[in-house]
């Protein structure tokens, strides 16, 4: 069976994107229908992005306390179990003007990715086994953008400091869930962290470097180590490389190293050319 499933990975700046689009591109190419899905995606099949769940308490609690919006609330609200599934960001891209800052961070508080961990990965694998499920008698070939490793990595080792077998055993869970599925596995290398991500920073508007830098040193693994400012941020990712290497080569599915330090676009797309070639070509029947 062909790949079902091809999952970008690889460190913000490296072209994780840009390795996603291409690769779409050249599946398309050689006739395989496909389905990509970058970051952010609102819609993706088995992960959150702008998405919060609630137990039946907090769900009511919601509710009482902003009962002006509760019509509008359950206009994106999916009640899957005991846990109910709010399109917050969907619903602010269509209603935001209306709704208080005050009722935004209500919701935000249960954000898929700001629950503990032990919830986040409950919700997230369970997303993962659907979309499994789902797929698995389609015949469409799924492109899925740093969802796999970067997500399970953020949340346990920036945001929470876990400890590595704890990140580890998140992602070798979502392998197990998707074998079935022959993924493909392509991780974005560059030679140089540092110089790809000033880049990346320069490149990016202010508030998304802003952002990453709180985020990366604020909490989790940066703040334990007392890390500040850009440079922080970067000794951070230094630790994030090298668990993401730990994590690469434990990993039992078919998997691919791309380097893509030149930035030549047209050389690096010939590089995935015979890659998809070769892990389609070998598996069709």
């Amino acid at each position: 069976m062909q790949p079902k499933l091809v999952l970008i990975e690889g460190l913000p700046g490296f072209g994780k994107t840009t390795t996603a689009q291409l690769v779409h591109d050249i599946l398309i190419d050689m006739n395989i229908n496909t389905q990509l899905f970058l970051e952010g995606n609102l819609d993706h099949p088995a992960d959150y992005d702008g998405v919060a769940c609630f137990g039946e308490y907090e769900y009511q609690e919601l509710l009482r306390d902003h009962a002006e919006f509760s019509d509008l609330l359950r206009t994106h609200l999916m009640k899957q179990g005991n846990h109910y599934f709010l399109a917050y960001r969907k619903l602010l891209n269509e209603d935001g003007v209306s709704i208080p800052q005050e009722l935004i961070n209500n919701i935000f508080k249960y954000d898929i990715y700001e629950l503990p961990l032990a919830q986040n990965r409950e919700r997230i694998t369970e997303k993962w086994e659907q979309f499994a499920k789902h797929s698995m008698n389609g015949t469409d070939t799924y492109i899925f953008d740093c969802c796999f490793i970067q997500n399970p990595v953020t949340i346990g080792m920036i945001k929470y400091g876990a400890a590595n077998e704890v990140v580890m055993s998140y992602v070798k869970q979502l392998a197990s869930i998707v074998e079935q599925l022959n993924p493909l596995l392509l991780y974005v290398e560059q030679d140089d962290l540092d110089h790809s991500f000033r880049r990346a920073v320069k490149e990016r508007p202010a508030a998304w470097s802003e952002g990453f830098i709180e985020y990366y040193t604020s909490q989790g693994f940066g703040l334990d180590h007392g890390y500040h400012g850009l440079e922080g941020t970067l000794q951070v990712l230094k630790a994030r490389r090298e668990l993401e290497e730990t994590i690469y080569n434990d990993l039992s599915i078919a998997k691919e190293k791309v380097n893509n330090s030149s930035y030549d676009v047209d050389v690096y797309k010939q590089r995935l050319v015979k890659i998809l070639a070769a892990h389609f070509s070998e598996n069709m029947s």
